[in-house]
């Protein structure tokens, strides 16, 4: 196989050297082998979550403040009465490449990325993006890029205090009463990869909530698949549907069998 001798405009490409074209039984044991080293790895990231769950907090004084649809609110209001809050620096505003139809091309691609909220805070979690353009501003880049997210103004110092004046950055806090803590930061490469449920809930110091997560003692945990809903039906006194803990009880029985089967 060859590839086109042009490419997106920018002339001649060499040829590309695909892999090998094997039988189905070939196939299969091919991927065999590479999921040995899949699983290794999700056991890594599993544990690595794990140890971020234990990671040691850092006490949040200053009393930073934000300009939402609302009016001006502090850090703790972000919470929106949630334990913990995951604050995504995106850069949209004036000399950022864009401006001022467009955000920062990265940060705008995060944001095409992020899943429905919902999931986020049915596990005690609010997800909120914040620039430093003004409100009016950010309403119009919503509508034009269909961006349904949390999205603030930075007032103040917030974003030279947790290194995200410069670049971006995704800073983690939790909430005990009104006492705030920051327990984690990841940037460069490793914001790419954020916008899903799951990868956000494995940097916050809950976790997943699950129980087969090795967390801390005390810390929040149920049944896994339990509490999955559809985004428009979640709500604080909902019940485990009966019906949905039996699909996913037999699901994950079979999964179970097949996993013990292959392993025979």
């Amino acid at each position: 196989m060859t590839a086109s001798d042009e490419n997106a405009g920018n002339g001649p490409q060499p040829a590309m050297q695909t892999p090998a074209v094997v039988s189905p039984a070939e196939w299969e044991a091919a991927r065999d082998r590479l999921l040995v080293k899949e699983k290794e790895h999700t056991r890594a990231r599993d544990a690595l979550a794990a140890e971020r769950r234990r990671m040691p907090w850092m006490a949040v004084k200053a009393d930073y403040q934000f300009e939402t649809p609302e009016g001006t609110r502090s850090l703790l209001d972000l919470f929106d009465g949630r334990r913990q809050l995951i604050v995504y620096r995106a850069f949209f505003e004036p000399g950022v490449f864009g401006w001022p139809d467009h955000a920062c091309r990265g940060c705008s691609m995060v944001a095409d990325q992020v899943a429905h909220p919902a999931h986020l805070n049915a596990r005690d979690t609010t997800l909120v993006f914040a620039s430093r353009a003004p409100q009016e501003d950010i309403t119009r880049l919503k509508q034009r890029m269909g961006w349904d997210i949390p999205w603030v103004t930075i007032t103040d110092q917030f974003d030279k205090d947790f290194a995200v004046d410069e670049w971006h950055g995704t800073n983690v806090f939790f909430r005990d009463g009104d006492t705030l803590y920051r327990t984690y930061f990841i940037n460069n490469r490793g914001d790419e990869q954020m916008g899903n449920t799951w990868n956000y809930l494995d940097i916050t110091p809950l976790g997943r909530q699950e129980l087969w997560e090795d967390s801390p003692e005390g810390y929040p945990q149920t049944p896994t698949y339990k509490w999955w809903n559809w985004h428009d039906s979640y709500s604080a006194d909902a019940q485990l549907d009966r019906k949905w803990v039996e699909v996913s009880d037999a699901g994950e029985a079979a999964f179970r069998a097949e996993s013990a089967k292959k392993k025979q």
